[in-house]
């Protein structure tokens, strides 16, 4: 499994966000939250994947700038967790909710256990 996030694994569009926010399940392991839903668009990949760290916990863009590259890396690293437990494709929406700055190597561990409680929500 390669760990890169090419540009068609990236969740663009307005419409899949929107029903995400609508219809989609989550799983949260603190600080950290999945938002998935299973959708079946047109690319040869087996998921999409959007990050955001919100204004109201970080004011400054260099700040959620930061938190949102360490998602992406964190996700880019341990993807291989999630496509494990994929039988169809998903969207999924990665945040990061709070206003504690946890180190790279926090945000890495919660992310495994994120992912893990992801598989395990998936295949029951």
């Amino acid at each position: 499994m390669d760990n890169s996030y090419p540009k068609d694994e990236k969740l663009k569009s307005k419409k899949i966000i929107d029903l995400l926010f609508t219809e989609g399940k989550s799983v949260g392991k603190y600080p950290l939250r999945l938002v998935y839903i299973p959708y079946d668009f047109e690319e040869d990949v087996p998921l999409k994947m959007g990050v955001s760290v919100s204004k109201k916990y970080f004011k400054k863009a260099v700040d959620r700038n930061y938190y949102k590259r360490v998602l992406r890396e964190c996700y880019r690293l341990n993807k291989s967790q999630l496509t494990v437990h994929l039988n169809q494709k998903y969207c999924f929406m990665f945040f990061y909710q709070t206003a504690d700055r946890l180190t790279y190597e926090e945000i890495v561990l919660k992310t495994q256990q994120l992912f893990e409680k992801f598989g395990k929500s998936v295949s029951q």
